[in-house]
């Protein structure tokens, strides 16, 4: 694959931070979703890495959609193309082996709301918007919208927010569970990134990679027995872990562990 062109990569200590750099609203097209999971998977790869922090360039949008250029003369074959997309991208940060955390500066609109609801955490600037607009330009949210958006706020409330296209301020995305945490403008990247460097002083990887994927996999199911299920598939590939036992071992001789994720 050729150098990364719209997804800028850097480390800050235990956390990747990728950067969508797509002038001037930073849209997603199939390019920036290739380059987007291309760098994911890096991090996923990466054991130094314990949390990878999405973010955008720029002071005006973190992303505001994706690009219209795409949607022209959709056929049915086409939008289908386009659809998956943005699926196999959004499940490959929702599916990664770690954390992965959005900080939303400016505009999240489209398939950009789309992108931050499939992290695990939002964090975002006191300046932030939100929102899903797709059926003002005759589309529906196709990237996972219609599916993240009930599960993280509710059904009632995403369908007023999906049906209408109505914008919402960081503020009340707060209020309703849509981001995780507000922050002072041009800070929210710190808070990203200050989260997982306290992942890595304190936790598991392993552990945590465990949780995550019981999570996510219990939410797919509509009984919590089944969810207890893989709760319990979890637990029992941790007990098997190094990591469990450098975490006990490390509580009873009362000193820092030092985890491996294995």
């Amino acid at each position: 694959m050729s150098s990364p062109e719209f997804v800028k990569k850097r480390k800050e200590e235990s956390a990747l931070v990728l950067t969508i750099d797509n002038p001037p609203v930073n849209a997603l097209n199939f390019k920036v979703l290739e380059e987007l999971v291309a760098a994911v998977k890096e991090g996923n790869d990466d054991p130094e890495v314990r949390g990878i922090v999405i973010t955008g360039a720029g002071n005006n949008a973190f992303c505001a959609g994706a690009d219209l250029k795409m949607m022209q003369g959709l056929g049915p074959q086409d939008a289908e193309r386009v659809a998956k997309a943005g699926h196999d991208a959004f499940n490959a940060l929702e599916n990664s082996g770690k954390p992965v955390l959005v900080a939303v500066n400016g505009l999240a609109l489209g398939g950009g709301c789309e992108l931050a609801m499939s992290c695990d955490l939002r964090f975002a600037s006191d300046r932030a918007r939100f929102g899903q607009p797709e059926v003002t330009l005759g589309l529906i949210p196709a990237w996972g919208g219609t599916q993240r958006m009930p599960r993280l706020i509710g059904k009632a409330k995403a369908k007023e927010l999906i049906y209408s296209g109505q914008l919402i301020n960081a503020q009340e995305a707060l209020r309703i569970g849509l981001v995780n945490k507000v922050v002072p403008d041009g800070e929210e990247l710190r808070a990203g990134v200050d989260y997982v460097r306290m992942l890595a002083a304190k936790t598991s990887p392993f552990a945590v990679a465990q949780a995550k994927k019981a999570i996510n996999k219990g939410l797919e199911e509509p009984s919590i027995e089944r969810g207890l299920e893989f709760e319990n598939e979890a637990v029992q590939a941790i007990s098997n872990s190094e990591d469990l036992r450098e975490g006990i071992e490390a509580f009873l001789t009362k000193r820092p562990p030092k985890y491996t994720g294995k």
